[in-house]
Formats: structure tokens, C-alpha cells, sequence
């Protein structure tokens, strides 16, 4: 499974091996800002999207907002998944509202099921 992060703070890799999460099979390639995410995604081809909301130059929020029209336009396939994980339930919620799959509090992106289902 490809993970594409985009999230400015945190080591998402970091936090998901503390929280025991079983990372086997899993590609997690994290962009500490949004610069050209469309790029990004194009190159990665991820199965899954990870969307902080608060992250420069572009929020999530906007990200998701150009990722949807690429895939509108047929300029990129659409992830299997795209998770947004704010700090912040308002943020997620604005996500949630743009068309992501599941928004999730980011200190608790380990209890997805997604990282259980590895082997």
C-alpha cells in the first residue's frame, strides 16, 4: 500500500511505529508542505491520501479542492482513500465536507484499521 502524507509537524512514520501500528507493506512517503501536491500525487500514484489541514503553503482543505478537480477533469485517478487528519474536528469537518472518505483527530491516525490489515 503507497501512503502519501502531507503534514508539516509531525512524523507520521514516528508516531504510527510508537503507536505500534504494523507499518509491514506499507510505503509512507510524508511531503512536509502542500508545494505542489498535484505533482506529488501524480509521481506517488498512492492508494491513500493523507491531508493535514493546517499545512503551508496550501491547506487541505485547498488540496483537496485541486485534487477533486484533477480527478474531475480526469488528470489523476482518484486514491483509494483520501483521510483528512487535522488537529482540529472543525477542520475535519470542512473536509468531510469536500469529499474526504474519513477524517480522523491525527494523534489517533493509528486507531484506522488500515494500518491492521498488513502483513
Amino acid at each position: 500500500m503507497r501512503v502519501l502524507a502531507f503534514e508539516d509537524t509531525y512524523d507520521l512514520t514516528a508516531m504510527l511505529d510508537a503507536a505500534g501500528c504494523n507499518l509491514n507493506g506499507v510505503e509512507l512517503l510524508q511531503r512536509w508542505n502542500s508545494s505542489e501536491p498535484l505533482k506529488h500525487i501524480i509521481e506517488h500514484k498512492p492508494d491513500v491520501v493523507l491531508l493535514d489541514y493546517f499545512m503551508p503553503p496550501h491547506t487541505g482543505l485547498e488540496v483537496l479542492k485541486m485534487l477533486n478537480l484533477a480527478i474531475e477533469t480526469k488528470q489523476i485517478s482518484r486514491p483509494h482513500l483520501i483521510i483528512g487528519i487535522s488537529s482540529e474536528a472543525k477542520a475535519n469537518e470542512a473536509l468531510a465536507k469536500e469529499g474526504a472518505d474519513v477524517c480522523i483527530i491525527k494523534f489517533d491516525l493509528h486507531t484506522l484499521d488500515l494500518w491492521k490489515t498488513r502483513t
